[in-house]
Order: structure tokens, then C-alpha cells, then sequence
């Protein structure tokens, strides 16, 4: 197979873009990208497009790669679209990254877009509910909602205890997913201890990060304890605690060893393993898919978490950062409060996560969020992100989870990537 390289990145600003179409979010992301790379349009030789939500959001189907890079000159090449829930163009970077393992050109594109707000705001919370096993969904959402009102006494009254809880009132309206992710909190809280104050310190990390992020959807710094005064969404997560509904679009581009000597200045990024799994029904207390795929991707990488220097994790709340930092084994399973509260993830710190202030903060257009993750981290290897740099970092990681089955993600992604060179 081909080494496979990422030489340019590009995205939008995510956020509300009501004025913006899927077509002009998708050029200014490209063009960055194929700036960034120093290249053409014209040496694009395929492209991988990922979105997840557009058939619901505008009715748009089956060629929404096609119709995109149609409407900005990029035609007469394969192109191929891939929805894979929140994973979609993580996935699509993965087709990407196979096409030119196989040698079947020396550039391609790989591409994740779209468009969330919407003036229904109930249609627009209902994309992320189409992320679920229609069969079980309702049923899942009741039985979250009785889990919280049986628990959120109890756990509530320990912390205030402790000095920490708060009463608040609920914001209304959510997705699905908020409760799924405030249900695994909950859990982890009765069995290992931690504190809705660990989870507030993770968010205020986030947020941070993202001052100094112009890309980011939101970029106040907030404290730990603005983070817990904030409305509560469900408990115990607040709304900073929480990914916001975005806009935006994402890309990079790809090369084998044949492109990059087309190139002058070049600063590649190797990519060493892009690793793609899907959820299965299992035993609560087995390894989940997060544990299973990075042992597989960092075998493949010949590599283990001691040697990632900087990493983005699928953090559409803060307790999704705090399960990806132990199941991909940057700490042992339960500790990933403690870990986060002791400052182990900011910026300085023993494995700096979401310097681009994550999902949280950033923002999480679905479709855009996995390539959304490779920009940053390749900017990080190339030691273009200013204030928020991770100095030295050489290795980078990205994990991108998405969609539910049972007790864990539908689909995951996980791409490590290597600086060259000095």
C-alpha cells in the first residue's frame, strides 16, 4: 500500500450561518484547503464527501458530494458520499486515505459539511434523534428522563454536601442525545465517584481553548464555576457542558509520495492508521468501542497513548470527553475526573485534548466535525495554531464518535497522524 499524506487543510468558521447555502460553506472550505496544499482544483482526483443530515434538514439525497463540488467547478472525477451519523467525514477522510493507499491517484479530497439551523428548532433537535434506532428511541428517551428525576436528588444532595451541587431549572427543549450522554454521567457518578464539578472543569477547558480558536463557534473563556451556574440541560450536565446546533464545512487534502513531489514547500502530515468501527450489544461493564478500536488503531500505528501529543476527542458533552480520554487509554477507567481536574488535558499539560476547544466550544456541524478534528490537528503538526499550540507535538489523534446502538456509538473513528520532519 501507499504512505498516504495530508498536505492541506481548510473549514469555515462553524456556527449559525443563515445567510450562508451548503454549496458556499462547502467553496470556502475547499479553497482554504487546496491553498493550504498548493495546489489546484484541477488536481483533485477524487473525492470522499461526508453529511449526515441534509436529507432531512432540505430533502437534498443521494448525490449531496456531487452537488456541492458541482456548484463550484470540481466534476468529471469519482466522487463518493458517505453518511455515517456524527463519523460521517471522519469516515469519508478513511475512503479518502484507501483510495490513494490502493495507488489510484496521487490527490484526493476528503470533505464533511452541514447546515443544522433551521427556523423549526424542534425539526432541527430532531436530526440528532435520527441518529438512533428508530424502534427504540422513545422508549430510551422515557426511560433516561425517569433515570434522571430517581437520581438527580440523590446525587444532588451528596455534592451539595460537599459543597458543589446547585438546583437549577431545566432549559426545555433537547435532543436525545443530551439525555443519553447525562444518563452515562450519572452512572459513571454512582459507580466511580466523580463530580459534576470534574465534569464543569473539562467544559471550562474547552472553552478556554476556544478564545484563542477563531474557527470556533463559541470563544469565551468561562470559569469552572460559570460553567455549573449555567442552565441545566440535564443532569448534570449544564449548557457549556454541552455541543451546540452549527453550520460549517471541513476539508483536507490527501497525497501519496507521487503528489507530494508535484508540490513545492510542502509540510506534509503522515497518516499512520485510520481506524473504523461500529457498535455492538454488550455487557455494560465490557470494553466499549472507544477501549476496542484504539488498541486496533494504535497496533496498527505501532504506537500507544504515551506517544500522542496532542489529541481531539468526540466531546458533544463533557462527559464524552471525560470516556474517550479513559477508553483510549490516556488514563484508567474511572479516573478521567480526577485526571481532568488536575489540569492533565489543558494546554502545558500531560496530553493537551480539544486545544480547539472541542465540540463544546468549536461547535459541531455533524457532517463537518471528523475532518473538522484533522484540520486542527494537522495545523497543531505544523505548528500553525498560535496560542493555543501544543509546542513539540509530533503525534496527533483524533477520535470521532457517532450515532447510538445500544450502550455505545453506532460508528467511531480514530486517525493518528505524524509530523515530518523537524
Amino acid at each position: 500500500m501507499e504512505e498516504v499524506y495530508v498536505v492541506g487543510v481548510g473549514m469555515t468558521k462553524f456556527g449559525k450561518w443563515r445567510e450562508e447555502t451548503i454549496k458556499s460553506l462547502v467553496k470556502k472550505a475547499v479553497t482554504a484547503a487546496v491553498e493550504h496544499a498548493g495546489i489546484s482544483v484541477k488536481d483533485i482526483g477524487m473525492a470522499a464527501v461526508g453529511n449526515a443530515f441534509q436529507g432531512i434538514a432540505t430533502g437534498q439525497e443521494s448525490i449531496r458530494g456531487q452537488v456541492v463540488l458541482r456548484a463550484m467547478g470540481i466534476g468529471d472525477i469519482p466522487v463518493i458520499n458517505v453518511e455515517n451519523a456524527c463519523a460521517s467525514s471522519a469516515t469519508a477522510f478513511q475512503v479518502a486515505w484507501m483510495q490513494l493507499a490502493l495507488g489510484l491517484s496521487d490527490f484526493a479530497l476528503a470533505l464533511g459539511f452541514e447546515k443544522m439551523y433551521l427556523d423549526d428548532r424542534e425539526k432541527s433537535l430532531s436530526l440528532f434523534s435520527a441518529a438512533m434506532d428508530q424502534d427504540v428511541v422513545q422508549a430510551f428517551m422515557k426511560m433516561a428522563r425517569a433515570h434522571e428525576a430517581s437520581s438527580q436528588q440523590k446525587l444532588e444532595a451528596k455534592e451539595k454536601k460537599e459543597g458543589e451541587g446547585d438546583q437549577k431549572e431545566k432549559v426545555g427543549k433537547k435532543s436525545a442525545f443530551m439525555d443519553l450522554y447525562a444518563m452515562a454521567a450519572r452512572m459513571h457518578m454512582e459507580k466511580y465517584g466523580t463530580t459534576q464539578r470534574q465534569f464543569a472543569a473539562i467544559s471550562s477547558k474547552n472553552h478556554q481553548n476556544s478564545q484563542y480558536n477563531p474557527y470556533a463557534q463559541y470563544q469565551q473563556p468561562m470559569t469552572i464555576e460559570e460553567v455549573l451556574a449555567a442552565p441545566l440541560v440535564s443532569y448534570p450536565l449544564t449548557r457549556p457542558m454541552c455541543s451546540p446546533v452549527g453550520d460549517g464545512a471541513a476539508a483536507a487534502i490527501l497525497a501519496t509520495k507521487a503528489g507530494l513531489k508535484k508540490l513545492t514547500g510542502a509540510k506534509p502530515v503522515k497518516v499512520r492508521t485510520v481506524a473504523l468501527g461500529s457498535g455492538k450489544d454488550r455487557p455494560l461493564n465490557d470494553p466499549d468501542l472507544g477501549e476496542r478500536l484504539s488498541r486496533k488503531a494504535y497496533e496498527a500505528a505501532g504506537l500507544g497513548p504515551e506517544d500522542v501529543d496532542v489529541l481531539e476527542v468526540h466531546d458533544a458533552t463533557a462527559f464524552g470527553e471525560l470516556r474517550a480520554l479513559e477508553g483510549l487509554g490516556f488514563c484508567k477507567i474511572g479516573e478521567g475526573g480526577p485526571f481532568s481536574e488536575a489540569g492533565n488535558t489543558a494546554l502545558g499539560g500531560k496530553i493537551p485534548t480539544n486545544p480547539s476547544g472541542g465540540l463544546e466550544s468549536k461547535g459541531h456541524p455533524v457532517g463537518a466535525t471528523g475532518v473538522g478534528q484533522v484540520c486542527e490537528i494537522v495545523w497543531q503538526l505544523r505548528g500553525e495554531t498560535g496560542k493555543r499550540q501544543v509546542e513539540g507535538a509530533r503525534i496527533g489523534m483524533c477520535e470521532n464518535g457517532g450515532g447510538n446502538i445500544g450502550v455505545e456509538e453506532a460508528a467511531m473513528n480514530i486517525i493518528i497522524l505524524e509530523r515530518v520532519g523537524g
